[in-house]
């Protein structure tokens, strides 16, 4: 899939979510003050929680689309969650003839919009740029899962969206 089939992917995501609340203006003015350059993948990169991560989206070809316009929500796997899945399989699927498969996996962690933590608690579910959905559970201690992953980290803002780090890589279905 080319860089345009992605851009494509991503606006025809977009469409899907249109219909999600998303969050509110309140924070408009701290997100306008944010370095343009300081997008998804930089953020991640100047966290130091994330180097897989970013990798893997360079490996994927997805570094242009997602330092693009945005909004994005990136529910994004720490390096301990790539870490804790069968040895071998983060190498495999850095691989160049993983490429595709690799984008799906990504994708499968990429909201169209801007959830913030509070927004991510009042829905039930989301669907990724992959067009999967994830499952949100909220338990009784505040603690929320997407997709099976545990939301270790929220509200990283970025210049083109927000990203809340997960303890677990969300595979697709």
């Amino acid at each position: 899939m080319g860089m345009k089939a992605t851009v494509n992917l991503l606006a025809v995501a977009l469409a899907l979510v249109l219909g999600f609340h998303l969050a509110g203006t309140s924070s408009e003015a701290a997100r306008a003050s944010l370095d343009p350059d300081e997008n998804l993948v930089r953020t991640a990169e100047s966290t130091g929680s994330f180097g897989t991560l970013v990798a893997a989206v360079r490996a994927a070809g997805l570094t242009e689309a997602l330092s693009g316009e945005g909004p994005f929500t990136l529910f994004a796997p720490t390096d301990q969650a790539f870490a804790r899945l069968p040895e071998g399989t983060v190498e495999t699927l850095l691989r160049p003839e993983n490429r595709d498969r690799l984008r799906d996996l990504l994708l499968q962690h990429v909201i169209a919009g801007r959830l913030s933590a509070e927004a991510v608690t009042g829905i039930e579910e989301v669907t990724t740029l992959a067009g999967g959905r994830l499952a949100v559970n909220v338990d009784e201690d505040g603690g929320v899962m997407v997709g099976g992953a545990e939301v270790v980290q929220v509200d990283l803002q970025a210049s083109n969206g927000i990203i809340h780090a997960i303890d677990s890589v969300i595979l697709p279905e």
